[in-house]
């Protein structure tokens, strides 16, 4: 009955079935371990499992191979792989299939090194090794690496390669866009002889497609027959036909598709939106609505772009309405799509109100689209309220953001607003040492407001950072002349409605020793754990040891150290400091709040920082 409804893909009755068998007191065998054991993985039914485990163990059939390998198997599919590896290490005797799901394991987790060092170790690796190998470098995104296996493969190795091993290789090569390799995988296929039909032909049409050989992946299909194309094939298909503009050829393959899904309507439609035939997109739309499947929140933002660029603010309603009765009106694309429609349609108070409905399913683009729109419309000063906001939530600006933001205050001449954005810019230039751009950010700051402290400082710090110390010393230079002073940098954190106060290299707090034992002592640990300074962030040219401990007494490094002599082991830290933190700063709290275990805050003069185990809730970006 195990066996039975095993076959029938029935699992959970095929568990139930050995739940009574034992209740019945019949005593389970190997092969009753082995077939619910598959169950258990099939259903990834971990904690029955862990119960079968204990039986095999009293019944002493641990050692058995195929039992061992079964629940080897059964963990790796339910994702304990520390059981597992258990498991693996106690198996005194291990065959093939031992080593190949404990590959296949290492290589879904992507644990890639520990897969390839176990296949490595393998006398003699079957077909079902190289594939786990090769596929799991593929679906890992390693698609060169996956390439070199699959050569070496070729020339040391008896095993053949099977359909598997050639859907991972050609995959490999469409996203790798290597159309030449491609070609060579195609005649080694012609040459030996090898079956292209299934998803061997599937993978052969995406290769070509997506690596420019839509010519060859269209004969390909008139050759073996569109009826059984899968949608992934249509899609890459499709895409090589608008990217050469001759988007007929991909209507002909649509009409003939034997199963036409959601994905394939929406991806045709998409195809003629990319094309600009908007007229076309909403035909094919309304015949979807009449006969074809039941269009998704995709479908949809596709098709209000097509009434976004028409301007149509009737059309547009009625599809909002047809998205509320098909309960996608809240997904975000919709959303996203729905504010740039009303819009670009005249309508910013619909426009608002989408954006207000969208809750907090808001994204990033969201937020981005409603900037635009509000900028568009001359509400200038509501897209900056936006825009703050934006980050006040922690939400990370791109350029698009950028240029939005920047045109709302261009628009409606809110000059200090423009400050603000440029300000922004000049500071992520710093954490990605792009000087040209900082130089532009810095330069039209300055224009805006000619004392501005921060923007001098910020490029001369980022010109230190990059080693140009000639060129930092000419902008300090230049503001001496012109009498603008650096704000002191200062850190300060309150105690006991006390509040206590911290410069760099701080000698004047009455603890002082103690604190600077404590951040010695702070300062070895985290090194151990793996903090590297950053003596970049150290903007003098100095001595190495010298640049350590001016990072190690920095004000906010010193007021989390006094914080942590003063306050009870469980209590967060929340540190405030008047200007950025300084990248080391940011990477050694990080490695802090992992060592002592508990979370700090700290508020610099653009966000909060939210430390806990080892990471920051700017995720870097600040």
């Amino acid at each position: 009955m195990i066996v039975g409804y095993n076959m029938l893909g029935h699992f959970d009755n095929a568990i139930h079935m050995f739940l009574r068998m034992i209740s019945c007191g019949v005593s389970p065998t190997q092969f009753t371990f082995t077939n619910v054991l598959a169950s258990c993985a099939a259903t990834e039914a971990l904690d029955i499992g862990r119960k079968v485990h204990s039986f095999i163990v009293k019944l002493g059939l641990s050692s058995v191979v195929p039992v061992a390998n079964s629940l080897l198997n059964m963990y790796a599919k339910s994702g304990d792989s520390v059981m597992a590896k258990v498991v693996f290490d106690r198996m005194r005797l291990k065959d093939k299939s031992t080593w190949n799901t404990m590959i296949s394991m290492h290589m879904h987790f992507g644990q890639l090194d520990l897969g390839l060092a176990l296949f490595q170790e393998m006398m003699d690796p079957d077909i079902v090794s190289w594939n786990s190998i090769i596929t799991g470098y593929t679906h890992q995104g390693h698609d060169v690496k996956a390439l070199e296996i699959f050569s070496l493969m070729l020339n040391s190795s008896s095993s053949k390669p099977d359909k598997y091993t050639l859907e991972s290789v050609l995959s490999a090569c469409a996203n790798l866009e290597n159309l030449k390799l491609g070609k060579q995988i195609h005649a080694y296929m012609v040459r030996a002889n090898i079956d292209i039909s299934g998803a061997v032909r599937n993978a052969l049409i995406l290769m070509y497609a997506k690596a420019g050989g839509i010519e060859i992946a269209h004969r390909i299909v008139d050759i073996t027959g569109i009826s059984k194309l899968d949608v992934i094939s249509f899609t890459s298909l499709l895409d090589g036909f608008v990217k050469i503009g001759d988007i007929n050829p991909a209507r002909d393959i649509f009409d003939s598709l034997e199963f036409r899904d959601v994905v394939a309507w929406t991806t045709m439609i998409v195809g003629y939106v990319q094309n600009g035939l908007l007229s076309d997109a909403l035909d094919l739309f309304r015949k979807m609505v009449r006969e074809g499947p039941k269009p998704n929140s995709y479908t949809l933002a596709a098709v209000l772009s097509v009434f976004s660029s028409l301007a149509s603010l009737g059309h547009g309603k009625q599809l909002h309405a047809t998205a509320i009765r098909l309960q996608e009106a809240s997904s975000i694309s919709v959303g996203n799509a729905l504010i740039t429609m009303y819009s670009r349609s005249g309508s910013i108070r619909d426009a608002r109100k989408v954006f207000k409905q969208i809750c907090s399913n808001k994204n990033k683009l969201t937020w981005t689209c409603m900037i635009i729109a509000l900028a568009q419309h001359g509400f200038g000063k509501d897209a900056v309220e936006l825009f703050d906001t934006m980050l006040k939530l922690d939400i990370e600006p791109d350029q698009i953001t950028y240029v939005g933001v920047l045109s709302a205050c261009s628009h409606v001449g809110l000059v200090q607003q423009d400050v603000i954005a440029w300000g922004s810019l000049l500071a992520s230039c710093r954490v990605h040492k792009n000087v040209d751009l900082a130089k532009v950010a810095a330069k039209n700051l300055l224009l805006l407001d000619p004392n501005n402290s921060g923007a001098y400082s910020a490029l001369a710090n980022m010109l230190s950072a990059c080693g140009r110390w000639k060129d930092a010393a000419m902008i300090r230079k230049s503001m001496k002349d012109r009498a603008i002073k650096k704000e002191q940098g200062i850190s300060w954190v309150q105690i006991q409605n006390k509040v206590h106060i911290f410069g760099v290299e701080d000698g004047l707090h009455p603890q002082r020793d103690a604190i600077y034992r404590m951040i010695s002592k702070i300062w070895m640990e985290i090194k151990k754990m793996g903090f590297i300074p950053d003596t970049d962030s150290v903007l003098h040219d100095l001595d190495q040891e010298v640049k350590e401990q001016i990072l190690r007494h920095h004000s906010e490094k010193l007021a989390i150290a006094f914080a942590l002599l003063n306050t009870p082991g469980y209590a967060t830290l929340r540190i405030m400091k008047n200007l950025r933190v300084c990248n080391d700063c940011h990477s050694a709290i990080k490695y802090i709040s992992k060592l002592v275990g508990r979370e700090i805050i700290v508020r610099d003069s653009t966000r909060f920082h939210h430390f806990n185990d080892g990471s920051c809730s700017c995720q870097d970006y600040w």
